[in-house]
């Protein structure tokens, strides 16, 4: 489709950057955009991505979109009409060059755009297997909206689905194949679902969920090659120890890799991302980077961390748009992340860097939270099926409330609780 151009911009405001072009229109992108003209900058902004869609949310891509729920437009953030409306400049086009001592970005059609300020939201890539077979046809990953549609056009027709990660995504791909009628076999390399992301008391309940909905959970297994049919199509899943799965669709859920080539070969610093100080500034004052690319300080620990999620995407941006208008400050959002698998939905606030106690509540397996420690201090918690212990979570951690790991395991303890009676209590420093 067609990208709209707003018409020209006004003078932008005093000590406001004269343009800001933005690269990469995810949520990040779509959001420095939205909240910069929302704090009254009237200087030109454009948004550059090598998608030719409209800005479009990515949460729904395994969930809504591949069940039949939703349809392309009802990803979109914000119609055409928006964009033209708020003079945002929107350019379907690959960024090939970045040029900090002219301020420029030349795009691979040779065009070129100066900035005053730029802003690097260029996501990440996912990960492909690196196995004999991996170029058949039917072999997928999931990342962009045309991701989605060729495996929600292929699961129409796809008997045994075989995902590779038992990651979020390919547990929610897992759940949304089940529901379309596929077989479905999760290969993991390690020995319990979301091994990286998750307690394993919340594995153990997702290992329960998927193999009573009825897919089949491997642990332990790696892939060895993939094998064809005579018309070039994925028909076969060798694993490392010899064994065989039928196949006629593959998905690789293995992570992604963040997009950093263009900050790497313009001399910013790279390392598990594109380095950023608590402003969200790279080592060049006209240059943010945010969400799934940039490497950026946590709060709590001040260890390099780069997160993948929605909640951190807008976080960022909003913060870059604050701080470009001229209201100071870095970033210190709490992390959060959910995911919705079948009838069950996790929520996660906080960040566990390792914890060394765990505390349960709730009775119920398939309704409980997780609230795990480090030396006496709440690091994160994880709801399952319990939204009120989640809004109570982030609350807790946000406003630096204590909480003992023997007090949470007194009786009648809620995290809702607790929280109300420390109204304006104690806070724990965070810097």
């Amino acid at each position: 489709m067609a990208y709209a151009t707003g018409p020209a911009s006004e003078r932008p405001g005093p000590g406001h950057p004269a343009s800001v072009v933005v690269v990469g229109a995810g949520q990040g992108g779509y959001q420095t955009a939205a909240s910069l003209r929302e704090r009254g900058y009237r200087g030109r902004l454009v948004l550059i991505d090598d998608e030719d869609e409209l800005p479009y949310e990515r949460p729904p891509l395994s969930k809504a979109y591949l069940h039949g729920e939703a349809d392309e437009t009802q990803l979109w953030l914000r119609p055409v009409s928006y964009y033209a409306r708020r003079s945002i400049e929107l350019v379907a086009g690959s960024v090939t060059a970045l040029d900090p001592d002219a301020r420029t970005v030349r795009l691979a059609d040779g065009s070129v755009y100066g900035y005053d300020h730029l802003v690097l939201a260029t996501g990440a890539t996912p990960r492909t297997l690196a196995v004999p077979g991996a170029g058949l046809d039917g072999v997928h990953t999931l990342r962009t909206a045309r991701d989605a549609a060729a495996l929600r056009s292929s699961l129409g027709a796809a008997r045994h689905a075989v995902v590779v990660g038992a990651g979020f995504i390919g547990l929610e791909f897992a759940a949304a194949a089940r529901r379309a009628g596929c077989e479905v076999t999760v290969v993991e390399a390690l020995d319990r679902p979301l091994a990286r992301a998750v307690s394993a008391r919340t594995a153990e309940h997702f290992t329960r969920l998927h193999r009573r909905e009825g897919t089949r959970l491997l642990f332990g297994r790696g892939v060895a090659a993939l094998h064809g049919d005579e018309y070039g199509r994925v028909a076969v899943v060798e694993l490392a120890d010899g064994d065989s799965l039928e196949a006629d669709l593959v998905l690789a859920g293995i992570g992604v890799v963040p997009r950093t080539g263009l900050a790497a070969e313009a001399g910013l610093r790279v390392s598990g991302g594109i380095v950023v100080d608590s402003r969200l500034l790279t080592g060049d004052p006209h240059i943010s980077a945010i969400g799934d690319c940039a490497a950026f300080p946590q709060v709590r620990s001040g260890n390099l961390l780069r997160l993948e999620s929605v909640q951190n995407a807008v976080g960022h941006a909003e913060a870059v748009a604050a701080r470009l208008t001229g209201t100071a400050g870095g970033y210190r959002e709490l992390p959060w992340f959910w995911s919705d698998q079948f009838a069950t939905t996790v929520q996660i606030a906080g960040l566990n860097e390792g914890h060394d106690t765990e505390v349960v509540l709730g009775d119920d397996p398939d309704a409980f939270s997780v609230l795990l420690f480090r030396a006496g201090e709440l690091q994160a918690v994880e709801s399952v099926n319990r939204p009120a212990d989640h809004l109570a979570a982030r609350r807790l951690l946000d406003r630096g409330v204590v909480l003992d790991p023997v007090d949470a395991t007194a009786p009648g303890f809620t995290l809702r609780g607790h929280l109300a009676s420390h109204r304006g209590g104690t806070e724990v420093p965070v810097g």
